[in-house]
């Protein structure tokens, strides 16, 4: 890529070319098919007043009770409810800049192509889907409560050839087979590996040889193995005889109770003198295929180039810009109209989620079964 300069500029193959790259992170949230892609909400962002939040209308289901016919009892009539879903656009933009002299004194030039620029929005995309995540397994009103209660399953033990069966079943019930795709840390998928659990696709060639392809299934789940899978450490209940147990107290070979409370997690109610064992938790997400709504909304000007002749001896500029929306299925966003564009830390706040509701002041809930989210937690 030559030297930028605003002559020879040329936004739109940059931009093509952002789209065609490898990343060095897995980002398999982004490529599995956990994204179901509507470009028509950037038509209607743009109509909408303030082209960044919109909301949709989500058909509820017929009921009511059926009557007897009989020639006799009349047969009444009741409307359809109709729900609410609020979505929110995140803007992101970074710049960078390098100095002439850089390339003079080394041969190099050091300002990122696009295939760079592509990949390092990859991850930043990675990083809020993950902090939605988050989110909405943060929700605390009392129906996003019962939702995270019903929707997380913690084994607390590694993870068992029935662990993801009895989480799903515990969370959609004759609905799990719409969530399809389990994503999880390497530890766990070697835990499962090493029990000879993970099922790989096989893949017989022309010449009638079958091996192994990598793709993995557990339980009729695709396994994505991801170290971007949230990972977190603590403490369990232990007795004075299990391995590794350190007490709960002051003194030499001992924890505080304030220590044990610092950490990601700890058991309920933990008192001085009880035993504890350190230990890593990780995340395994099961998701329905396009759980996740997506659009690319684009910016006026997603990238340009600028350049300070007089700086430093002479200083070229990038600058990139991108707007994108993230909707997870069934989950309204619930943020303040303060926030023009969430940040991971808005995105990873449990407050700023709601499950879809018709909008009434006693409103009613969607059922929680066809949400495609569940979270398996497990010590590996």
């Amino acid at each position: 890529m030559p030297k930028f300069d605003k002559k020879y500029w040329n936004n739109a193959i940059f931009q093509k070319y952002m789209k065609k790259v490898p990343n060095l992170r897995e980002d398999s949230l982004i490529k599995s098919g956990v994204l179901y892609t509507n470009s028509s909400l950037k038509s209607r962002l743009v109509d909408g007043v303030g082209g960044n939040t919109l909301i949709e209308p989500i058909k509820g289901l017929i009921d009511g009770d059926v009557v007897n016919y009989d020639g006799t009892t009349d047969i009444p009539t009741t409307s359809r409810n109709t729900y609410i879903q609020k979505k929110i656009v995140a803007g992101r933009a970074k710049g960078w800049e390098e100095k002439d002299f850089s390339t003079d004194i080394s041969g190099e030039d050091y300002m990122p192509v696009a295939q760079e620029v592509g990949e390092y929005f990859q991850d930043v995309d990675m990083d809020d889907i993950l902090a939605i995540l988050k989110g909405i397994f943060s929700m605390k009103d009392t129906e996003g409560a019962k939702f995270v209660s019903k929707h997380t399953f913690d084994a607390n033990s590694e993870m068992t050839e029935t662990t993801i069966n009895n989480a799903v079943q515990k969370a959609f019930g004759d609905k799990k087979k719409n969530v399809a795709l389990a994503f999880m840390h390497s530890a766990v998928a070697t835990q499962l590996e090493n029990l000879q659990l993970l099922q790989y696709l096989k893949y017989t060639d022309a010449r009638g040889i079958t091996s192994n392809l990598e793709i993995a299934q557990v339980n009729n789940k695709t396994v994505i193995v991801d170290d971007d899978m949230p990972v977190e450490n603590g403490y369990v209940a232990a007795t004075a005889n299990t391995e590794g147990a350190i007490q709960v107290g002051t003194g030499t070979g001992k924890v505080t109770l304030a220590d044990v409370k610092k950490a990601d997690f700890y058991p309920e109610n933990v008192a001085a003198d009880d035993y504890v064992v350190a230990k890593t938790r990780y995340t395994t997400y099961v998701l329905g295929r396009g759980a996740i709504e997506y659009c690319d909304v684009g910016a006026k000007v997603p990238s340009e180039v600028d350049r300070d002749p007089s700086k430093d001896g002479g200083i070229d500029k990038l600058y990139t810009r991108q707007r994108k929306l993230y909707a997870p299925a069934y989950i309204s966003w619930n943020g303040a109209d303060s926030i023009i564009s969430p940040m991971p830390s808005d995105l990873a706040n449990g407050d700023n989620w709601k499950i879809v509701n018709d909008g009434e002041t006693a409103p009613s809930y969607i059922n929680d079964k066809i949400i495609p989210f569940e979270r398996i937690r497990t010590l590996g």
